[in-house]
């Protein structure tokens, strides 16, 4: 069974169960699912957002042979799940579809907000920022990750490989408001943050926007900007099929 699922990430350790029991959204989640007969509550996800990370539509798969009907999985789950997370669509897929490895893109979103006084309503939300950012040289930079490149200056505790391709950095602002769109065939561990810490760098004039094309062939962490803060992030969407080129 496929399930996309809306999650506040405020009050929860990130996605993946936890070795010491912090609340997680996976187990949340198989909480509520060992309580419908017939399910096998172990969830797989198509992506691991960290502790503080919201998502609007994550895909997860799970086992089952339940008798619920699947329209009605979401009101089922929904009555057993805590107000922060939320079931929006049910689906039967075969079983050899797999929410992670048959993924090929997924989409994330990272909001910055500006303003003199920091946010009470979107403290959880965003970003806050006093200082005014330089949007044109943002959008310059952002463009330079675009295409197959070694993220490594952007990856966190990553013992994978690091080499990735990057769809889409697109950057947009409205009502004082920066929002960074990134869609890739995958991301190394903190990529998404550690990308909008060197962009903001950026806008802020503490580096070049040609600098990113110097992370890009010089992949050391240590050179990359500072991890973004988790509440600005947002697990947007996954997609089963090929990346169309110049989507929006």
């Amino acid at each position: 069974m496929k399930l996309l699922l809306e999650y506040d990430g405020t009050e929860f350790a990130g996605f993946q169960q936890q070795a010491q029991g912090e609340r997680t959204v996976q187990g949340v989640l198989e909480a509520a699912l060992a309580r419908i007969p017939g399910t096998r509550p172990k969830v797989t996800a198509a992506g691991r957002t960290d502790s503080g990370v919201h998502a609007l539509a994550m895909p997860v798969h799970y086992d089952t042979e339940d008798t619920v009907p699947v329209d009605k999985v979401p009101l089922a789950l929904n009555a057993l799940l805590p107000p922060d997370v939320r079931v929006l669509e049910a689906e039967e897929v075969p079983p050899d579809w797999h929410a992670r490895y048959s993924a090929r893109w997924r989409r994330y979103l990272y909001r910055v907000q500006g303003r003199s006084q920091p946010t009470a309503l979107d403290r959880h939300r965003v970003w806050w920022l006093p200082q005014p950012l330089d949007f044109s040289a943002i959008a310059a930079a952002a463009e330079l990750l675009v295409g197959e490149h070694d993220f490594g200056a952007f990856a966190n505790r990553e013992k994978r490989a690091t080499v990735r391709r990057l769809h889409q950095a697109h950057v947009e602002a409205s009502g004082g408001e920066l929002r960074l769109h990134f869609v890739g065939s995958g991301f190394v561990r903190g990529q998404v943050r550690s990308m909008v810490g060197t962009l903001v760098e950026v806008g802020l004039g503490r580096r070049p926007p040609e600098d990113v094309a110097r992370l890009l062939a010089h992949p050391e962490r240590s050179e990359g900007g500072a991890t973004a803060p988790p509440q600005g992030l947002y697990f947007v969407a996954a997609g089963y099929s090929p990346w169309a080129e110049g989507a929006a």
